[in-house]
């Protein structure tokens, strides 16, 4: 833990936010999105060695840490590695890198650790970025898209918003309703992705999250992907951007299992 608090103070000042919570991605390599991790450190090591930086970017979707049996070395492999290559390696904030905004549940891998400890990782982890932008087309985020009026809305996205809660924690359904919360989740249709993506001006979302959505959502625009062994059919899948693609739907991408 030591050393992965170490590489993040050299990552993030303690009095500093980072100049944007939306990334915007370089076009000149192929890119690489990865799903939730959930402590299995087994799949990060095989991203990093199947798709090494600086040849490939790659986009890590959130939730790395709970669930898993390496949480630790999960999430210092990626920390390590956006430190060699900080231009190439992308860590978003999912729903569980959350915890210096709000608690939730499992949460087996900061319940271990001690107070001091657990705070000052939290008050790091508070200024990762929310989302990451490519310009074929390419939206990348935790959970759903919020309700911004064009993309430069993403850049300053408060902590604890709806906003935020949307990137974080919301979940797409396949028909409309009346928008509900259901615990810490906002759930959303298709007229409200349809809606939220044209502001952006997007053609495609790539987002993990939510066990239960389909792989394919709304005519395709939509991706969403696991790469941890702890959900779904358990297994690992990334999704590969490749270089000069144009995106119309998320099928554009190719899906990967590892």
């Amino acid at each position: 833990m030591e050393h992965l608090l170490s590489l993040l103070k050299q990552m993030f000042r303690s009095d500093e936010l980072p100049a944007s919570r939306l990334i915007r991605l370089s076009t000149d390599r192929p890119v690489v999105f990865v799903g939730d991790i959930h402590g299995d450190r087994v799949a990060v090591d095989t991203v990093f060695s199947r798709f090494p930086p600086p040849d490939y970017g790659i986009v890590f979707l959130g939730d790395i840490v709970d669930r898993g049996f390496d949480s630790l070395g999960a999430l210092t492999r990626i920390v390590a590695g956006k430190q060699a290559t900080p231009d190439c390696v992308h860590l978003l904030m999912g729903n569980h890198e959350a915890r210096g905004i709000q608690r939730f549940s499992p949460a087996d891998f900061w319940d271990g650790l001690p107070q001091d400890q657990s705070e000052e990782l939290a008050q790091h982890l508070t200024k990762l970025p929310l989302a990451a932008w490519h310009p074929a087309g390419v939206l990348a985020t935790h959970g759903a898209l919020p309700e911004v009026s064009s993309l430069r809305g993403m850049e300053d996205v408060e902590l604890g918003s709806t906003a935020w809660r949307a990137l974080t924690w919301g979940d797409w359904v396949d028909e409309d309703r009346r928008e509900t919360i259901v615990g810490s989740r906002p759930a959303f249709g298709p007229t409200a992705f349809e809606r939220r993506a044209s502001a952006l001006g997007i053609t495609a979302h790539i987002r993990s999250h939510q066990p239960s959505a389909p792989t394919y959502l709304f005519a395709d625009r939509c991706l969403t992907l696991f790469t941890s062994v702890a959900y779904g059919d358990g297994i690992r899948r990334v999704a590969r951007l490749a270089m000069g693609k144009q995106v119309e739907t998320a099928r554009d991408l190719e899906l990967i299992e590892l």
